[in-house]
């Protein structure tokens, strides 16, 4: 096999505001104020991968306890309540916070023991006097209070979907909702055709809903993303996030990739060392349709990994003294793969053991869906094109969010597998979807997406023939 690498061309980057930070904490100092002394029953927040959603969540829920205002919190996951548990009994270790869970075996991480001031309970009762509980909207919706909470944080608000808020909407009397309108649209295991473009949609997610019948609600966004690096930081902004943009909170040249190990001179580690120069990396193989768990792309995937630990990759940045700091070593579980499907997952993981890794390093690499990456961070991530090989672009592997996610979960780079043909697969198969009266999505166009990504990776492109 020989590597063909494409001229990458001369990339303007994104011109770099004077201070990401100070940007970034006027952003939040405006969204507390309307949340502690506003006006309005709502206040809406746009957050892009890596902007410190979390942060601001922990944050906002600390300063209205401290002025007096109890509050409930409502996150969309068991693993995110647990986490937002164990960020806030961290960050003020006094603060008395209520994990409400479900009744079933194991209903919360054991870790939120170690924290004296969690309680855990079944029965709300049992937390009553907590200046702050957490649990699912799924769990919320079975409590009945006397009198509502003042204050809600609802968290991860755009996977919410707008039924989950209705059922929960009469425990509290304000609200900050905080999302991320990239992500995967809420998820829904029955058909929802019927109410497609009604006002009361029950599909669509909680602040499109809210938005469309309260427009006066206070909307901001956090205009940094601290994980993306500024190669990055651009393209998901322009072809995600066209009505929210943002920045990177680095600049070019602030992260550093790098391998200790020379390249071989195969196509998988010319792609590699574009990736770790440029921020981008596209593995493209042959034209072809395959099966959906295609043989071939999965071992280039499988590949790519092992040849990232064999070669002791390595990362400078901004929290290891710079990029001439003395760095850390690109372990294997600061590596993701990311897929679309379960089978193809499993199929990289069976590969990746095959392959044996090195020392046995290659099983610590998270293997998973975009829907499982999703709020999660990695160093490197290599993502298996969902539309790869495939004969048609159906509306699941057009879905902006999916693409979305597996595009912005490193801090350093991202590498790519993807047969060639997809672009002419696009345009063969335009969208055909009937367009619906109703809320408008914050998400742009799938295909257009698609095409955007594409044309940013083809200057980062090695053939493998």
């Amino acid at each position: 096999m020989t590597a063909i690498v494409e001229p990458s061309g001369a990339v303007a980057p994104a011109e770099r505001a004077a201070d990401p930070g100070r940007a970034a904490a006027a952003a939040t100092e405006a969204i507390l104020a309307d949340t502690l002394d506003g006006a309005h029953r709502g206040v809406v927040v746009d957050s892009p991968p890596g902007a410190g959603k979390s942060t601001l969540v922990v944050r906002a829920a600390r300063e209205l306890a401290a002025a007096g205002h109890p509050l409930m919190v409502i996150a969309q996951t068991n693993a995110q309540v647990d986490d937002l548990v164990d960020r806030l009994a961290t960050a003020d270790p006094q603060l008395p916070v209520g994990r409400l869970h479900s009744s079933e075996p194991r209903p919360y991480d054991p870790m939120l023991d170690r924290h004296p001031s969690v309680r855990t309970s079944a029965k709300p009762a049992d937390l009553a006097g907590q200046d702050i509980v957490v649990s699912t909207a799924a769990k919320w919706a079975w409590v009945s209070a006397e009198e509502p909470w003042r204050h809600a944080i609802v968290d991860e608000a755009y996977q919410m979907r707008s039924d989950a808020l209705l059922a929960v909407a009469g425990l509290f009397e304000r609200a900050l909702f905080v999302g991320d309108p990239g992500q995967l649209d809420p998820f829904s295991q029955v058909g929802v055709e019927q109410w497609t473009g009604q006002p009361h949609d029950p599909s669509t997610s909680a602040v499109s809903t809210l938005l469309a019948h309260n427009p006066a609600l206070p909307q901001h966004r956090l205009p940094v993303s601290w994980r993306l690096p500024a190669s990055a930081a651009e393209l998901v902004s322009d072809a995600f996030y066209p009505y929210t943009p943002f920045r990177s909170g680095t600049g070019p040249g602030d992260r550093r990739l790098s391998f200790a190990a020379p390249a071989d001179g195969s196509p998988v580690d010319a792609v590699l060392d574009e990736a770790a120069d440029a921020g981008w990396g596209l593995l493209e193989l042959p034209a072809a349709r395959t099966p959906r768990t295609d043989p071939e792309a999965v071992g280039a995937v499988a590949r790519l990994v092992h040849r990232m630990l064999e070669r002791e990759g390595g990362t400078r940045s901004e929290r290891d003294g710079g990029a001439d700091g003395p760095g850390s070593a690109l372990s294997a579980d600061r590596i993701a793969v990311g897929t679309a499907h379960r089978d193809q997952a499993a199929a990289v993981r069976a590969a990746l053991a095959e392959l044996g890794g090195v020392n046995g390093a290659a099983a610590e690499v998270t293997v998973d869906t975009a829907n499982r990456l999703q709020g999660r961070e990695f160093d490197v991530t290599v993502v298996l094109h969902p539309l790869s090989g495939r004969p048609d672009a159906t509306r699941f592997h057009l879905e902006t969010g999916r693409l979305c996610v597996l595009a912005s979960r490193h801090r350093h780079a991202c590498v790519v597998v993807c047969r060639a043909g997809v672009a002419e697969l696009l345009d063969e198969h335009p969208a055909t979807e009937p367009v619906q009266l109703g809320p408008v999505s914050p998400a742009p166009d799938g295909w257009e997406a698609h095409q955007a990504v594409l044309a940013r990776l083809a200057r980062h492109r090695v053939r493998l023939e």
